[in-house]
């Protein structure tokens, strides 16, 4: 029955666990570890744990188990493993299934921390990675060569929020026997057909939209049961990547709100890029929800960042900045409250400039993630900092 409830339902229901005494909000269970009846019973359960049988929290505990079934539901994956963050989820994924001698090929345009368990952490094991335009499919054909191990992506790219082809790139991936790796941040679990359209694992930072209030971090690694409870999670658990108990439960219950929060600020998002969409003091406004965007056939919900370009460069996105009043300057995104990122000096700072001019992260480019507040209310806060300029 589960199966078929909606995500918005599965967001509010879906893996609930309850005690004997029948709470209605789910519990946190803030417990190390866990209490056997007999000598006899712990050996069986670490020979063989069942579904409700736990033992120690860096393995799971009851509030992390609901927060990923919960999770696992509304992306549609048979299971999930909790991560103590987000990057946390990225290394786990790509550690967890590649080895040296491995072939792993990359889109360019990624978060600094990807790149660097891509650029520095990876080949220090012998393997080898490959980098390539993510919009060209043509370069995905010829890299991936028969033996390539997994490609990696990011289904939508920060900053500059290119969209992926999912299911063309994974077509070509899966021919050559090679697993598909998505991160999945800015497409959210909400607008995701990332499984759908062929994705083998999807990791996210729930630190962004499933908490979404700013408060703990978090992530999660998500795909086949046979995967996540085998490799994935024989990683994890060794090497500590698991989320605490607390963080899962603010996790477990932002995902109440999700669907309802993550539809609100698209709709913003997509408010305030059609406003802005044509001003001359603007070189770019890029969100995936305007027929003008390159590839928004592939994501026309747009999701709840946009990015716009002064022309005026670094002096020019600093000042407008500091001339908000309503957008907060900081470095997070998928908040209630709206935030404006200068990636170029922050998130992407320690990228060489000409890898951030072939991203297209320019002095003048601004990250605009789109919070809960009034859309006019914001629309107007950038058009006042911009006509102050």
């Amino acid at each position: 029955m589960m199966g078929k409830w909606s995500k918005r339902t599965q967001g509010v229901h879906g893996g609930a666990r309850r005690s004997q005494y029948g709470e209605l909000s789910e519990a946190l269970f803030l417990t190390q570890g866990f209490d056997y009846p007999s000598a006899g019973a712990a050996e069986a359960r670490f020979l063989e744990a069942g579904p409700d049988e736990f033992i120690y929290a860096r393995y799971g505990n009851p509030t992390m188990a609901m927060f990923e079934d919960r999770l696992a539901a509304i992306e549609g994956a048979e299971a999930g493993f909790a991560t103590a963050s987000g990057m946390a989820a990225v290394n786990g994924a790509l550690m967890a299934l590649v080895r040296s001698g491995d072939r792993v090929v990359a889109a360019r345009a990624l978060f600094g921390s990807c790149l660097y368990i891509l650029e520095e952490i990876l080949p220090r094991f012998g393997v080898e990675v490959v980098f390539v335009d993510g919009t060209d499919l043509d370069q995905w054909r010829d890299a991936i060569t028969p033996g390539t191990r997994a490609v990696f992506f990011e289904t939508v790219s920060n900053p500059t929020l290119e969209v992926i082809d999912i299911a063309a790139v994974a077509a070509l991936a899966h021919a050559a026997g090679a697993l598909v790796i998505v991160d999945n941040v800015f497409a959210t679990p909400v607008f995701s057909r990332a499984i759908e359209q062929g994705a083998d694992l999807v990791v996210y930072s729930t630190t962004k939209h499933v908490d979404g209030q700013g408060r703990c971090l978090g992530g999660m690694i998500l795909g086949p049961r046979d995967m996540v409870r085998g490799p994935v999670e024989t990683y994890m658990k060794h090497t500590g990547g698991a989320i605490s108990p607390f963080n899962a439960w603010v996790m477990l219950k932002g995902l109440e709100t999700l669907d309802l929060r993550v539809r609100a600020q698209a709709a913003s998002a997509r408010a305030i890029a059609a406003a802005l969409e044509g001003d001359p003091r603007l070189s770019r406004v890029i969100y995936p929800g305007l027929p003008s965007h390159p590839q928004h056939a592939l994501f026309p919900e747009g999701g709840t960042v946009l990015a716009v370009e002064l022309a005026g460069g670094k002096d020019a996105a600093f000042a407008l900045l500091d001339r908000l009043d309503i957008w907060k300057i900081s470095n997070n995104l998928g908040d209630a409250k709206s935030i404006a990122t200068h990636p170029a000096t922050t998130t992407h700072q320690r990228l060489p400039e000409d890898r951030k001019a072939a991203l297209g992260i320019s002095p003048g480019l601004l990250r605009l993630s789109v919070g809960l507040e009034d859309p006019g209310d914001l629309i107007s806060d950038l058009k006042s900092a911009l006509d102050a300029g």
